[in-house]
């Protein structure tokens, strides 16, 4: 390891290597050979690509949320997972936390503003919005969140609304089968949310007058919550947009959406 290599940086990691495992990124199921109706083709070489491109996605990501069996993609909205653990040692979080039975809402209504693909490399670059991304689970809880101790095992929810994510997908296009793909081996994302509500029941072993003022304060504070979060929250997103992702492109050849692609 680098005696440069930053505490988030192995959090992350680890936390990428968790969910990777608790999201079941399956082997590929089979190969699309003829053309999904939810599949529109565009030509990289057109000048019109780019709105082609960015209308194409969010027509794929309308059909994503209820599932694309066919490619082993059960449905995103909502979307369950059974566990998420959450370890942040710097700054003003900092926690050894776990959320089970994890339900999240929100991928329904995802907004694609822009899609393109570098000519060159074949990596994606996509601007999208939610309008609300909500999750609830049951949690525990050891750390201290802003300047408050925190100790607690009970259900609770976060409802974030007003999110904008630029996401950097990195791929190689291989061939098989006859076929091109786009591989996806690496995938960046950044967000902002315009507003975060949370609710944590049974801190403080239940003492309703400090789970209350607890939860108010960390209601007033959400912005630097947020922004503390934030490289835990991007992984997070990173690794669940990785999985569906790859589960299309592995599965659909990258020549039906692009047809000029050599």
């Amino acid at each position: 390891m680098s005696l440069n290599t930053s505490p988030c940086t192995i959090v992350c990691g680890r936390l990428f290597l968790f969910l990777q495992l608790v999201l079941c990124i399956n082997p590929v199921i089979s190969i699309i050979t003829e053309k999904p109706e939810y599949v529109t083709t565009c030509q990289i070489k057109k000048p019109d690509f780019v709105n082609c491109s960015t209308n194409a996605v969010q027509k794929l990501f309308n059909e994503i949320p209820s599932g694309i069996p066919e490619i082993g993609l059960d449905p995103l909205d909502p979307l369950q997972v059974p566990i998420i653990k959450i370890l942040q040692g710097a700054g003003p979080v900092n926690v050894n936390a776990s959320l089970t039975d994890v339900t999240v809402l929100g991928f329904g209504n995802t907004h694609i503003r822009h899609n393109n693909v570098d000519s060159k490399t074949y990596d994606f670059y996509t601007e999208l919005s939610l309008p609300r991304l909500r999750i609830d689970g049951n949690y525990k809880l050891l750390g201290r969140i802003l300047v408050i101790p925190l100790k607690g095992a009970g259900t609770c929810w976060f409802d974030a609304k007003n999110l904008d994510i630029t996401v950097r997908n990195i791929v190689n296009l291989e061939e098989q089968d006859g076929f091109h793909f786009f591989r996806i081996v690496g995938i960046k994302v950044k967000f902002t949310i315009g507003g975060l509500s949370l609710y944590m029941s049974n801190l403080f072993d239940g003492i309703k007058a400090l789970e209350e003022s607890t939860n108010r304060y960390l209601n007033e504070n959400w912005q630097v919550l947020a922004d503390s979060l934030n490289p835990i929250l991007s992984k997070t997103i990173e690794n669940i947009m990785f999985d569906i992702l790859r589960k299309v492109f592995d599965n659909i050849p990258a020549d039906f959406f692009i047809s000029d692609l050599v």
